[in-house]
Protein backbone atom coordinates (compact mmCIF):
# COMPACT_ATOMS: atom_id res chain seq x y z
CA UNK A 1 0.00 0.00 0.00
CA UNK A 2 1.05 3.67 -1.03
CA UNK A 3 -0.15 5.21 2.72
CA UNK A 4 -1.64 4.67 5.88
CA UNK A 5 -4.42 8.00 6.67
CA UNK A 6 -5.02 8.03 10.72
CA UNK A 7 -8.02 9.66 12.19
CA UNK A 8 -8.42 9.68 15.52
CA UNK A 9 -12.30 9.87 16.97
CA UNK A 10 -14.38 9.53 20.31
CA UNK A 11 -18.11 8.18 20.46
CA UNK A 12 -18.97 10.12 17.49
CA UNK A 13 -20.22 7.41 15.63
CA UNK A 14 -22.38 9.68 13.22
CA UNK A 15 -19.40 12.50 12.08
CA UNK A 16 -16.84 9.12 11.76
CA UNK A 17 -19.26 7.34 9.77
CA UNK A 18 -19.36 10.42 7.13
CA UNK A 19 -15.60 10.37 7.22
CA UNK A 20 -15.35 6.57 6.39
CA UNK A 21 -17.76 7.12 3.35
CA UNK A 22 -15.54 10.35 2.12
CA UNK A 23 -12.79 8.02 2.21
CA UNK A 24 -14.29 4.90 0.36
CA UNK A 25 -14.50 7.50 -2.58
CA UNK A 26 -11.12 8.56 -2.64
CA UNK A 27 -9.50 8.37 -6.61
CA UNK A 28 -6.43 6.89 -4.82
CA UNK A 29 -7.57 3.14 -3.53
CA UNK A 30 -4.33 2.08 -2.37
CA UNK A 31 -4.05 3.07 1.18
CA UNK A 32 -5.29 1.71 4.71
CA UNK A 33 -7.56 3.37 7.45
CA UNK A 34 -6.49 3.36 11.15
CA UNK A 35 -8.89 4.46 13.40
CA UNK A 36 -7.15 5.51 16.68
CA UNK A 37 -9.52 5.49 19.13
CA UNK A 38 -8.97 7.15 22.31
CA UNK A 39 -11.80 5.28 24.31
CA UNK A 40 -15.04 4.78 22.62
CA UNK A 41 -18.22 3.04 23.74
CA UNK A 42 -18.93 -0.47 22.05
CA UNK A 43 -20.99 1.21 19.69
CA UNK A 44 -17.63 2.53 17.54
CA UNK A 45 -16.43 -0.86 17.05
CA UNK A 46 -20.20 -2.16 16.09
CA UNK A 47 -19.91 0.51 13.50
CA UNK A 48 -16.59 -0.25 11.87
CA UNK A 49 -17.86 -4.21 11.76
CA UNK A 50 -20.59 -2.96 9.69
CA UNK A 51 -18.84 -0.66 7.41
CA UNK A 52 -15.53 -2.82 7.02
CA UNK A 53 -17.34 -5.57 4.57
CA UNK A 54 -18.21 -2.20 2.65
CA UNK A 55 -14.89 -1.34 1.56
CA UNK A 56 -12.14 -1.46 -0.58
CA UNK A 57 -9.65 -0.55 1.69
CA UNK A 58 -8.31 -1.99 4.80
CA UNK A 59 -9.94 -0.69 8.10
CA UNK A 60 -7.19 -1.06 11.22
CA UNK A 61 -9.33 -0.22 14.70
CA UNK A 62 -6.51 0.49 17.65
CA UNK A 63 -8.27 1.76 20.81
CA UNK A 64 -7.42 2.24 24.18
CA UNK A 65 -9.38 2.46 27.15
CA UNK A 66 -11.06 6.20 28.66
CA UNK A 67 -8.39 7.69 30.60
CA UNK A 68 -9.69 11.57 29.76
CA UNK A 69 -8.17 13.08 26.57
CA UNK A 70 -5.03 11.38 25.38
CA UNK A 71 -5.12 11.58 21.40
CA UNK A 72 -1.02 11.70 21.94
CA UNK A 73 -0.96 8.15 22.64
CA UNK A 74 -3.71 6.91 21.00
CA UNK A 75 -1.61 8.31 17.98
CA UNK A 76 1.64 6.63 18.96
CA UNK A 77 -0.51 3.62 18.87
CA UNK A 78 -1.97 4.02 15.45
CA UNK A 79 1.93 5.00 14.43
CA UNK A 80 2.86 1.72 15.55
CA UNK A 81 -0.06 -0.03 13.57
CA UNK A 82 0.22 1.61 10.52
CA UNK A 83 1.67 -0.83 7.34
CA UNK A 84 3.06 1.52 5.03
CA UNK A 85 6.09 4.58 4.81
CA UNK A 86 3.48 7.20 4.18
CA UNK A 87 1.74 8.54 6.89
CA UNK A 88 -1.57 11.24 6.36
CA UNK A 89 -3.79 12.42 9.49
CA UNK A 90 -6.59 13.43 9.55
CA UNK A 91 -10.12 13.78 12.69
CA UNK A 92 -12.74 11.45 12.57
CA UNK A 93 -14.75 14.66 12.05
CA UNK A 94 -13.42 16.07 8.76
CA UNK A 95 -14.59 14.47 5.50
CA UNK A 96 -11.99 14.68 2.83
CA UNK A 97 -12.46 15.67 -0.68
CA UNK A 98 -12.22 12.40 -3.43
CA UNK A 99 -8.51 13.71 -4.09
CA UNK A 100 -7.18 13.93 -0.67
CA UNK A 101 -5.10 10.91 -0.33
CA UNK A 102 -3.96 11.34 -3.96
CA UNK A 103 -2.66 14.87 -2.79
CA UNK A 104 -0.91 14.19 -0.24
CA UNK A 105 0.74 11.32 -2.31
CA UNK A 106 1.51 14.05 -5.20
CA UNK A 107 3.09 16.49 -2.87
CA UNK A 108 5.10 13.93 -0.85
CA UNK A 109 8.48 14.59 -0.62
CA UNK A 110 11.88 13.58 1.52
CA UNK A 111 12.77 15.96 3.89
CA UNK A 112 9.29 18.02 4.34
CA UNK A 113 5.95 17.27 5.73
CA UNK A 114 2.70 18.57 4.39
CA UNK A 115 0.24 21.26 5.75
CA UNK A 116 -2.88 21.29 4.92
CA UNK A 117 -6.64 22.53 6.17
CA UNK A 118 -10.09 22.68 6.50
CA UNK A 119 -13.40 24.42 5.45
CA UNK A 120 -15.37 24.58 8.92
CA UNK A 121 -19.11 23.65 8.81
CA UNK A 122 -22.17 24.91 11.39
CA UNK A 123 -24.06 22.41 13.43
CA UNK A 124 -27.01 22.56 10.82
CA UNK A 125 -25.15 21.42 7.68
CA UNK A 126 -23.25 19.15 9.47
CA UNK A 127 -26.33 17.21 10.22
CA UNK A 128 -27.76 17.42 6.57
CA UNK A 129 -24.60 15.76 4.90
CA UNK A 130 -25.66 12.31 3.89
CA UNK A 131 -23.78 9.37 2.50
CA UNK A 132 -25.52 9.75 -0.51
CA UNK A 133 -23.80 14.13 -0.67
CA UNK A 134 -20.64 12.53 0.00
CA UNK A 135 -20.28 9.93 -2.69
CA UNK A 136 -21.72 12.83 -5.11
CA UNK A 137 -19.20 15.29 -3.37
CA UNK A 138 -21.95 17.16 -3.34
CA UNK A 139 -20.76 18.40 -0.01
CA UNK A 140 -17.72 20.13 -1.58
CA UNK A 141 -20.02 22.09 -3.70
CA UNK A 142 -20.00 25.93 -2.24
CA UNK A 143 -23.43 26.47 -4.04
CA UNK A 144 -25.19 23.34 -2.31
CA UNK A 145 -23.87 24.29 1.18
CA UNK A 146 -25.51 27.63 0.72
CA UNK A 147 -28.38 25.87 -0.42
CA UNK A 148 -28.64 24.02 2.42
CA UNK A 149 -28.11 26.95 4.91
CA UNK A 150 -24.42 27.97 4.66
CA UNK A 151 -23.29 31.21 4.92
CA UNK A 152 -21.18 32.63 2.51
CA UNK A 153 -18.16 33.72 3.40
CA UNK A 154 -14.43 34.58 1.41
CA UNK A 155 -13.09 31.36 3.40
CA UNK A 156 -15.01 29.36 1.23
CA UNK A 157 -12.37 29.50 -1.30
CA UNK A 158 -10.85 26.80 0.08
CA UNK A 159 -13.44 24.56 -1.31
CA UNK A 160 -13.35 26.75 -4.80
CA UNK A 161 -10.01 26.50 -6.20
CA UNK A 162 -8.42 23.74 -7.84
CA UNK A 163 -5.33 23.08 -10.29
CA UNK A 164 -2.97 26.35 -10.36
CA UNK A 165 -5.64 28.45 -8.80
CA UNK A 166 -5.21 26.37 -5.80
CA UNK A 167 -1.21 26.21 -6.08
CA UNK A 168 -1.41 29.66 -6.38
CA UNK A 169 -3.11 30.27 -3.51
CA UNK A 170 -0.71 27.93 -1.61
CA UNK A 171 2.40 30.03 -2.21
CA UNK A 172 0.46 33.43 -1.28
CA UNK A 173 -1.31 32.37 1.70
CA UNK A 174 0.25 33.99 5.04
CA UNK A 175 -0.90 30.91 6.85
CA UNK A 176 2.25 29.33 8.21
CA UNK A 177 2.39 25.95 7.10
CA UNK A 178 2.48 23.96 10.60
CA UNK A 179 1.54 20.59 11.51
CA UNK A 180 -2.41 20.31 11.18
CA UNK A 181 -3.43 17.36 13.20
CA UNK A 182 -6.86 17.42 10.70
CA UNK A 183 -5.18 17.48 7.52
CA UNK A 184 -1.16 16.00 7.79
CA UNK A 185 1.07 13.93 6.29
CA UNK A 186 4.97 12.93 6.15
CA UNK A 187 7.17 9.97 6.41
CA UNK A 188 6.80 7.30 9.06
CA UNK A 189 10.98 7.30 9.32
CA UNK A 190 10.79 10.84 10.02
CA UNK A 191 8.04 10.72 12.91
CA UNK A 192 9.20 7.48 14.45
CA UNK A 193 12.39 9.58 14.86
CA UNK A 194 11.59 12.16 17.09
CA UNK A 195 9.15 9.30 19.01
CA UNK A 196 5.78 10.66 17.76
CA UNK A 197 3.34 12.67 19.78
CA UNK A 198 4.22 13.86 23.17
CA UNK A 199 1.97 11.89 25.41
CA UNK A 200 2.48 14.60 28.68
CA UNK A 201 0.23 17.04 26.40
CA UNK A 202 -3.64 16.79 26.27
CA UNK A 203 -5.84 19.30 24.14
CA UNK A 204 -4.46 22.34 22.86
CA UNK A 205 -0.74 21.92 20.09
CA UNK A 206 0.23 19.09 20.88
CA UNK A 207 0.13 18.54 17.05
CA UNK A 208 1.81 21.37 16.29
CA UNK A 209 4.47 20.43 19.28
CA UNK A 210 4.98 17.32 16.79
CA UNK A 211 5.93 19.45 13.80
CA UNK A 212 8.34 21.90 15.74
CA UNK A 213 10.27 19.11 16.90
CA UNK A 214 10.48 18.01 13.16
CA UNK A 215 11.57 21.54 12.24
CA UNK A 216 14.29 20.88 14.80
CA UNK A 217 15.07 17.94 13.21
CA UNK A 218 16.01 19.52 10.23
CA UNK A 219 12.99 18.88 8.13
CA UNK A 220 10.85 21.49 6.24
CA UNK A 221 7.20 22.53 5.14
CA UNK A 222 5.16 22.47 2.23
CA UNK A 223 2.04 24.41 2.27
CA UNK A 224 -1.22 22.56 0.48
CA UNK A 225 -4.19 23.97 2.44
CA UNK A 226 -5.72 24.68 -0.96
CA UNK A 227 -5.59 21.86 -2.66
CA UNK A 228 -5.69 18.43 -0.15
CA UNK A 229 -9.14 20.10 0.78
CA UNK A 230 -11.79 18.62 3.63
CA UNK A 231 -14.73 19.99 5.48
CA UNK A 232 -14.92 20.11 9.58
CA UNK A 233 -18.30 18.94 10.62
CA UNK A 234 -19.02 21.13 14.08
CA UNK A 235 -19.12 19.61 17.29
CA UNK A 236 -18.78 20.37 21.49
CA UNK A 237 -15.59 21.00 22.83
CA UNK A 238 -15.75 19.68 26.39
CA UNK A 239 -12.41 18.85 27.09
CA UNK A 240 -10.75 22.30 26.53
CA UNK A 241 -9.56 23.74 29.79
CA UNK A 242 -7.32 26.65 30.79
CA UNK A 243 -4.93 24.78 32.97
CA UNK A 244 -3.79 22.09 29.90
CA UNK A 245 -3.57 24.90 27.20
CA UNK A 246 -0.65 26.76 29.99
CA UNK A 247 1.06 23.40 30.34
CA UNK A 248 0.99 22.44 27.15
CA UNK A 249 2.13 26.16 25.82
CA UNK A 250 5.22 25.80 28.25
CA UNK A 251 6.02 22.40 26.77
CA UNK A 252 6.10 23.85 23.27
CA UNK A 253 8.04 27.05 24.51
CA UNK A 254 10.98 23.96 26.11
CA UNK A 255 10.84 22.20 22.86
CA UNK A 256 11.41 25.36 20.52
CA UNK A 257 14.05 26.87 22.94
CA UNK A 258 15.88 24.34 23.35
CA UNK A 259 15.52 22.72 19.75
CA UNK A 260 13.86 19.45 21.19
CA UNK A 261 14.05 16.84 18.39
CA UNK A 262 13.04 13.34 20.09
CA UNK A 263 10.35 13.26 23.02
CA UNK A 264 11.13 11.32 26.19
CA UNK A 265 7.69 10.55 26.64
CA UNK A 266 6.09 8.80 23.17
CA UNK A 267 5.77 6.15 20.77
CA UNK A 268 8.00 4.00 22.88
CA UNK A 269 6.26 3.44 25.34
CA UNK A 270 3.45 1.62 23.43
CA UNK A 271 5.24 -0.76 21.60
CA UNK A 272 3.50 -3.62 23.37
CA UNK A 273 0.45 -3.21 21.85
CA UNK A 274 -2.58 -5.17 19.88
CA UNK A 275 -5.15 -3.71 16.87
CA UNK A 276 -7.67 -5.65 15.16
Amino acid sequence: MKTSVILTTYNSEAWLEKVIWGLSVQTEKDFEIIIADDGSKATTKELLDALRPQLQMPLIHVWQEDNGFQKSQILNKAIIASNTDYLIFTDGDCIPREDFVATHLKYRQKGYFLSGGYFMLPMDVSKIISKEDIISQDCFDVRWLVSQGLKKTSKASKLMAKGLAARIMNAITPTKATWNGHNASGWKKDIVEINGFNQEMQYGGQDRELGERLFNKGLKSKQIRYSAVCIHLDHARGYVNEATWKKNFAIREYTQKYKVVRTPVGIDLNLNMQSE
